[in-house]
């Protein structure tokens, strides 16, 4: 498979991820060849990376830590769980823990796979796809930072439920300078009052936006005010909403150039602990993904190496039908070699 933009994508390519609406029902299944129509609603809709079948690169895996099902399930809950905030009605909180055990099952099952986030985004789903990235971020880190399982479980809800605030509609004549109408505040008394919830929970959603130099949304918390679950939402919200495009419209940064802007913030902004851990669960360079090498060649990513992200294996090919000549890059052992640009 190959990760293209959409603007590149030719009719009769074949799909290669289904892409879903925000209710989980799948929008177009993978497999299914691309018409002209079916390519100019994909953009419509706000998609601008998709993976495509290539016979070149047929052996490229997409490792997912999350089957179908669970995506499906998890979008479902989501969009149900926020139409029932927006208009005022209660919802189950064991169907979010449902969710949320699906969800962690998986992980554990995939606890040795690099994450790529490789979800197509639509304007339509895109909230929901934001909230599954941030809590599966969220949750592997916590993880990888030896949290156990009941912390990894309310650190997992917090992250699922972190933008809850943002379905409760404001008065019109709100004040937006008001701490309380932030998003993360009206979020925080959404949660506090479900008692099924430990307080821990709420408190992700209200400081996820709090930076440790004191700059943050809503209280100007610092350094060792802020908890640690929201310290690591902080870190896996800031990243997807980087690649997503904010989770609205307009392409986002590619994964290499997020993860520098991240690193850049850290112990200003982001917690260093939290961020060394996140450089370690998250692919760099995801499989697919075109690139032109420090020698001028150009490949596609086609394998991982667990512990070095930035230093994935490289396809090559030359020449056309019968006449290829294919080599592979591993640039863990070659050393020399790096990734100069991503061609996307």
């Amino acid at each position: 498979m190959r990760f293209m933009s959409v603007e590149d994508i030719e009719q009769g390519q074949y799909l290669g991820k289904t892409v879903y609406s925000s209710n989980g029902t799948v929008l177009l299944s993978s497999g299914v060849q691309l018409t002209v129509y079916m390519i100019n609603t994909l953009k419509r809709i706000g998609v601008t990376m998709l993976y495509i079948k290539d016979t070149d690169f047929e052996d490229i895996e997409i490792e997912e830590v999350l089957s179908e099902s669970t995506k499906g399930q998890v979008l479902q809950e989501m969009n149900q769980l926020q139409e029932a905030v927006r208009s005022g009605k209660e919802w189950s909180t064991k169907k979010v823990f449902g969710s949320v055990d699906a969800l962690l099952n998986d992980l554990m099952n995939h606890k040795e796979v690099l994450l790529q986030l490789t979800e197509i985004r639509t304007t339509d789903n895109a909230q929901y796809v934001h909230a599954i990235n941030v809590c599966l971020l969220s949750s592997m880190i916590g993880l990888n930072m030896g949290l156990n399982f009941s912390q990894l479980k309310d650190l997992a809800v917090g992250a699922l439920l972190h933008d809850i605030g943002k379905s409760v509609p404001l008065p019109e004549d709100a004040n937006e300078d008001d701490m309380k109408n932030h998003h993360t505040w009206r979020g925080f008394e959404i949660l506090k009052h479900k008692r099924e919830f430990n307080l821990l929970i709420a408190h992700t959603a209200l400081q996820h936006h709090e930076c440790l130099n004191g700059s943050g949304l809503p209280r100007g918390l610092t350094k060792d005010e802020i908890h640690l679950f929201p310290k690591i939402v902080a870190v896996a919200n800031l990243y997807d909403n980087l690649i997503g495009g904010g989770g609205e419209t307009g392409r986002g940064m590619l994964p290499h150039e997020a993860c520098e802007h991240l690193m850049a913030s850290s112990e200003q902004e982001l917690d260093h602990e939290v961020l060394v851990e996140f450089t370690r669960i998250v692919s760099v360079y995801p499989n697919g993904t075109g690139v032109r090498l420090s020698t001028k060649e150009n490949g596609v990513v086609v394998r991982q190496h667990r512990g070095l992200p930035g230093r994935p294996v490289i396809r090559i090919i030359r020449g056309t039908g019968e006449e290829l000549d294919v080599k592979e890059v591993d640039l863990a052992i070659e050393t020399t070699v790096f990734i100069e640009a991503v061609l996307a």
